[in-house]
């Protein structure tokens, strides 16, 4: 392992966790950050930012927070104070070269058309292939000097909620050309600073498209500067499950969603015919769940007509639900947030038209908090249009990552950090302990077929449970079968908790994986 040529790319709370596994296995990893510090998503965010997982959850298994960080929700200064920590701690910061950005790849010494044809992964199931083949990066710094740097492996950590903005397309006369004011996107909004968004905010007339994290913490700073007398309002296409906490009626939701009998009332992939019968008897019982939570969360968004059309259980099975600001619907009752409802919108010269107005949102500023292009900024990563058509795979398909990690037809490569979790950084910190594993030959992959059949299975299984939101590749109510697979992997005995009912009913976490050891087969 220390003879080879790892290189990771993005320093987040991914990179962070893979660069540290690899060093306890003896490889020295290069990490190449384009950002001049750690922490990904956490670098440029609102000030209102904060955990959307309860601080148990999200941390590293053998990094516990500090004992002074009580909340429950920690700010975005106490998360990057707790990644700035773990990358000292674990020698991290020495490997990782600040402000360089990777703005290609290719694959040298096998050419598309033998990869493609290969049976096994990288030719015979293993991390570095048989030796014939090697990654090329150009990497440019922040001075715009280009380098070549040539890898045995590429682990890409790049995250999906970053770097390449999600903007609304407009016909000719629609768009925001015809606006007098200022359109950005929340990316823009997140690396001015607070100081610089707060004046930029001041005594303006500000429009927010959207309704989820990013808007929401959008929305919140702009009523704090403006209260009432210029009142932020928000469009709003699509209703989210925006709420307060994970209790509902005193039952903490985890108990209903995020352990292993929640999971008896899901199909898996891959599950036994009694799992399946299990799966379908149960059916009723995860629709009395979620009705149940509901009709808790949905009182004070009745008021405001903003009970989302789907359900609580999917909009969880996608990822897809935040956790309100401090003081949102008192801003909604003050009037310092307006909402409006409407599927389409466009621009006019004084500001943004909606369905079911006469009149334009009058707007000095409109912010976009319509999140990011994922995929794309996988695929960019690629120089070969084979690879980054393979890559992300079509619209109709999740993208196809074996074990959320390695794509079976791009050898020498893994990606960690796309999937949606329960705890990004809790998943990650898995993965990267399996991929370690991987990389100092503790197994090798099943051929390629196999692990297009089980991509195939997982597609199958987040089609059904995430409808239209699929593509998110959420593995949330499924984290424990999914972290089981890992486990076997990685010779692992899957069950972590002490007596049947602990691990039946108990939600898992980092602290059940701390003493995880894998068994090289």
């Amino acid at each position: 392992m220390e003879k080879k040529r790892v290189v990771i790319v993005g320093a987040g709370v991914s990179g962070l966790a893979a660069c540290k596994h690899l060093l306890e296995r003896g490889c020295r990893p290069v990490v190449f950050e384009a950002d001049t510090v750690i922490g990904g998503v956490w670098a440029h965010v609102p000030d209102c930012t904060a955990l959307q997982t309860p601080r148990p959850l999200y941390q590293y298994s053998d990094f516990p927070w500090p004992e002074d960080v009580t909340e429950v929700f920690p700010d975005h200064h106490q998360v990057r104070t707790y990644l700035n920590a773990y990358a000292r701690h674990f020698g991290v910061l020495d490997c990782i070269q600040f402000g360089h950005r990777v703005v290609g790849m290719e694959f040298d010494g096998v050419g598309e058309e033998a990869t493609a044809a290969w049976d096994e992964w990288a030719s015979n199931g293993k991390a570095f292939g048989a030796g014939d083949g090697e990654w090329c990066l150009t990497v440019a710094d922040a001075e715009g000097r280009v380098e070549r740097h040539k890898a045995d492996f590429v682990i890409l950590c790049i995250g999906r909620f970053s770097g390449v903005p999600n903007v609304p397309t407009f016909p000719p006369g629609k768009g925001p050309e015809v606006f007098d004011g200022q359109v950005i996107h929340s990316m823009d909004y997140a690396r001015m600073g607070t100081k610089k968004a707060q004046e930029m905010m001041k005594g303006k007339r500000v429009t927010v498209i959207g309704y989820l994290k990013s808007a929401l913490d959008i929305a919140a700073e702009c009523a704090e500067v403006n209260g009432t007398d210029h009142p932020c309002t928000m469009v709003v296409r699509t209703k989210h499950w925006i709420i307060p906490d994970y209790v509902a009626w005193g039952v903490h939701i985890s108990k209903l969603y995020l352990n292993r009998f929640a999971e008896l009332l899901i199909h898996k992939p891959g599950e036994s015919l009694f799992l399946r019968l299990l799966a379908t008897v149960l059916t009723p019982l995860r629709w009395l769940f979620s009705k149940f939570a509901e009709s808790y969360y949905s009182i004070p968004m009745k008021k405001y007509d903003m009970v989302p059309d789907h359900s609580l259980f999917e909009a969880l099975a996608a990822g897809l639900i935040a956790i309100t600001p401090k003081d949102h619907y008192k801003r909604l009752e003050e009037g310092s947030i307006v909402l409006k409802k409407s599927k389409t919108f466009s621009f006019c010269k004084n500001g943004v038209l909606v369905e079911g107005e006469s009149f334009p949102i009058e707007s000095d500023l409109v912010i976009y908090g319509t999140g990011f292009k994922g995929d794309d900024k996988i695929k960019d990563m690629f120089t070969s249009k084979y690879f980054q058509s393979t890559a992300v795979g079509s619209t109709s398909s999740t993208v196809p990552l074996y074990r959320q990690c390695i794509n079976p037809k791009i050898p020498q490569l893994a990606v960690i950090g796309y999937s949606e979790s329960i705890a990004n950084l809790y998943t990650s910190e898995l993965r990267a302990k399996w991929l370690a594993h991987f990389l100092d030959g503790g197994f090798k992959l099943p051929n390629v077929a196999a692990m297009q059949k089980d991509v195939l299975e997982w597609e199958k299984c987040m089609k059904r449970y995430s409808g239209r939101y699929f593509r998110r590749s959420s593995i949330v109510l499924l984290h424990i079968w999914y972290n089981d697979q890992l486990c076997h992997d990685m010779g692992c005995n899957p069950r972590r908790k002490k007596g049947f009912f602990s691990d039946l009913f108990d939600v898992y976490g980092p602290g059940d994986y701390v003493d995880l050891d894998p068994k090289k087969k």
